[in-house]
């Protein structure tokens, strides 16, 4: 059976960028006089590893109280915006137009919306009255290999059909002026607005095919990450420390993974991770036995554009393509769950 085929890549950011020193300013401001330990968790915006990121709303639109009806119209708004923008591009980039496309996966956990976003910007995409609509809700920071792979395999159940995968999350509308929690923290110092898209197509070669994917689901894990939900919107959920979680548990996980696609991890040239922050990006290297500074692409996207969660695994994977990939590489990520999700690429040079 023929594999499904990377034919193009795009990636793109909201026009407000927020240098991290910033940020730091504004929530001591913020929380410093309500939040004691505020002072013991401030240190965390310096060990993200960030240094920008970028938003959906002005600086100060964050500063304000803001419940579900506000949040809600900002995300349908801006992720609209930003759905428009980067499947343009990677249809133009592919020689494609939106009458072209058989198949939208649209993956996002930031925000709801009924009807979806590809069923709301279809006008102005040009898709087909007959296209296919794949939503996707709830996969968190795993949500770019998930729907990576997804997409593929419904690329390859129909050879040459075109398949648009458009991964969005804005991730700062999420963020609470009332939570005060060192969770809260961590998301305040942490997460960035982001979106990519990718056409697959199937049975006509391409350079970079998806040779196979899978995921590893853990048992009683589901406090690690997520969302609460009550009436100002969505509180992010951190009960465990994740880097902790991925050196004790990924290696094997991930072993089992390739051992279903018949590889070891020996058969990989080069992993291409979701970095969840500067921690987790260490983490990641100690638990696939890499040396320190192998995940360089990685460290260079969370400094510029934080965690857009589901996005920033194709952000890396757009770097690691503009300077060559190898044979094989293993996308990785980890999201709610707790889920590790693994997509293998193979290149021909």
């Amino acid at each position: 059976m023929s594999k499904a085929a990377l034919v193009s890549l795009a990636t793109s950011v909201p026009p407000h960028a927020f240098l991290q020193k910033d940020v730091l300013a504004a929530a001591w401001n913020v929380f410093g006089p309500r939040f004691p330990e505020f002072e013991r968790f401030s240190s965390i915006f310096s060990n993200t590893g960030i240094v920008k990121r970028h938003g959906v709303k002005p600086f100060d639109w964050y500063l304000e109280p803001r419940g579900w009806p506000e949040r809600t119209e900002a995300f349908l708004g801006g992720a609209e915006a930003l759905f428009v923008d980067v499947a343009e591009k990677a249809l133009a980039s592919a020689n494609l137009a939106g009458s072209d496309i058989d198949t939208v996966v649209t993956v996002s956990s930031t925000g709801i919306a009924t009807p979806s976003l590809e069923a709301r910007v279809a006008r102005r995409m040009g898709f087909r009255s007959d296209v296919t609509r794949v939503p996707v809700f709830g996969l968190g920071c795993a949500g770019g290999a998930s729907g990576l792979s997804i997409a593929s395999r419904l690329a390859q159940s129909r050879p040459g059909t075109n398949v648009l995968l458009v991964t969005i999350e804005l991730c700062t509308l999420a963020l609470r002026l009332d939570e005060l929690t060192k969770a809260n923290i961590v998301a305040v110092s942490l997460f960035g607005d982001g979106a990519a898209a990718i056409v697959l197509r199937a049975g006509d070669g391409g350079a970079t095919q998806i040779e196979d994917a899978g995921e590893h689901l853990w048992p009683d894990t589901l406090g690690i990450m997520g969302w609460s939900v009550d009436p100002e919107g969505f509180g992010v959920i951190f009960r465990r420390t994740i880097p902790d979680f991925v050196i004790a548990h990924l290696n094997p996980a991930v072993a089992q993974i390739l051992a279903r696609m018949q590889l070891s991890m020996a058969d990989i040239d080069r992993y291409i991770c979701h970095p969840g922050g500067a921690k987790v990006v260490s983490a990641l290297e100690t638990a696939l036995a890499l040396d320190r500074g192998s995940l360089d692409h990685e460290r260079q996207i969370i400094a510029d554009y934080g965690n857009m969660s589901s996005p920033t695994i194709l952000f890396v994977l757009e770097q690691a393509r503009a300077k060559g990939l190898p044979a094989r590489s293993l996308l990785t990520a980890l999201g709610p769950g707790f889920t590790a999700s693994c997509v293998a690429l193979r290149h021909a040079a």
